[in-house]
């Protein structure tokens, strides 16, 4: 048995610990602020396999698996639910683009399907179709509530001996050679150190910090943390926009209706550098710029009231495509998801958890897609499709 110190209690960090526990692996996991805090409980909880490039498809279709069964093997009603998503076309040439992207996708087994807009209309009463010629449509797509799953994970990891801990901030690590060693941190104004076999840095917006720590180049992977905004409507009737649905010709707009109460969760790419790590603080530009494209999309959102706006981090890499792998012989990374990390947790914490125990995973990950080491190497991979 190792002892593993898994760094962030975002979902790929709770996630990672219990698929340890669950191969017997000895394993502690520190959160400097309280679980969830960071990207995972700020999420649009949307969950899909539409993605342009084989690496993200195949990802994802495994995740969707899990994440058909992930209720069931952690016991609690996540609230996964597979609605669906709805990408819609305003041009020719995107649909044309839709039509190449269906074809890669129906390779790996993805179902998805161009679709009309009387069809698309049947599936979101709400919608505007006037604006566009036709959808890209995965039933299999959906969505899941990130409280609920994190937590249902982090109940299961420690019911297997996980020991996780709060406000325990990371300050530093002793190493030796290409092994860390020990990992040292600050609790309740205390510092204490703890030997440990394998670490795993999952602090994702963080992570570059960690790395520095850790004796490795801060910009070794390049995260750079990108102020992602969120608007919530009243609830509406059950079944009105249940799919994500998105014209990413639109500043990549999205509306969502929650699977817990029934608002409308209004998304859209207008985003900024964060000013600071505590740059959380939702701005009325961004409230004007998302409801002027969601009442687009739907015009009876206008008359929906404004019950909540909140701000996370997307924590972009140069490629929008997370760092997955080995750093030093015995520290591995997991971060710079991009806005992609809640919906491929399953997936990547079992890949990583295999790949720490065992050395290998049978997870269908392409590990050279996601290097770490490939932005030292200026080889960067085709953008991620970063929506929802």
């Amino acid at each position: 048995m190792s002892k593993v110190a898994i760094i962030g209690g975002g979902i790929t960090g709770v996630a990672t610990a219990y698929e340890l526990a669950k191969l017997g692996e000895e394993v502690i996991l520190f959160e400097k602020n309280y679980f969830g805090s960071g990207s995972t409980f700020r999420c649009a909880t949307g969950i899909r396999a539409q993605f342009t490039d084989e690496a993200n498809i195949r990802l994802m279709k495994y995740a969707v698996e899990r994440w058909e069964k992930l209720g069931e093997e952690l016991g609690f009603d996540i609230n996964f639910r597979q609605t669906g998503y709805l990408f819609l076309a305003t041009s020719e040439e995107e649909v044309e683009a839709f039509k190449n992207n269906i074809r890669l996708q129906n390779k790996f087994g993805v179902p998805t399907r161009l679709i009309d807009m009387d069809e698309a209309k049947e599936i979101v009463p709400i919608l505007n179709t006037e604006p566009f010629l036709a959808g890209a449509w995965n039933p299999r797509d959906g969505k899941a509530n990130p409280f609920k799953t994190l937590f249902a994970y982090l109940f299961r990891a420690r019911e297997l001996g996980v020991e996780a801990r709060e406000k325990a901030e990371i300050i530093g690590f002793e190493r030796e050679g290409k092994e860390i060693t020990a990992v040292k941190y600050r609790s309740n104004g205390k510092v204490e150190s703890v030997k440990v076999d394998a670490v795993l840095n999952a602090a994702n917006a963080w992570a570059p910090l960690i790395n520095e720590m850790a004796g490795l180049k801060r910009e070794l992977v390049p995260i750079t943390p990108y102020k992602h905004q969120l608007v919530k409507t009243e609830p509406l009737e059950r079944g009105q926009a249940e799919p994500l649905v998105c014209p990413p010709s639109w500043n990549d707009a999205y509306i969502i209706q929650d699977g817990e109460d029934g608002g409308i969760i209004c998304g859209a790419g207008i985003e900024h550098r964060a000013k600071s790590m505590d740059d959380y603080e939702p701005t009325y530009d961004f409230l004007r710029g998302v409801l002027r494209y969601a009442t687009m999309i739907a015009p009876p959102l206008r008359h929906a009231h404004i019950v909540r706006q909140w701000a996370g981090f997307y924590a972009k890499t140069p490629d929008k495509n997370p760092a997955i792998g080995k750093l030093l012989d015995n520290f591995y990374i997991a971060a710079g998801f991009s806005g992609h990390g809640f919906m491929m947790a399953p997936a990547v914490a079992q890949a990583m958890a295999e790949l720490i125990a065992k050395g290998r995973s049978k997870v269908p990950i392409d590990w050279d897609w996601y290097d770490p080491y490939r932005f030292e190497r200026g080889e960067l991979r085709s953008s991620a499709f970063q929506i929802g």
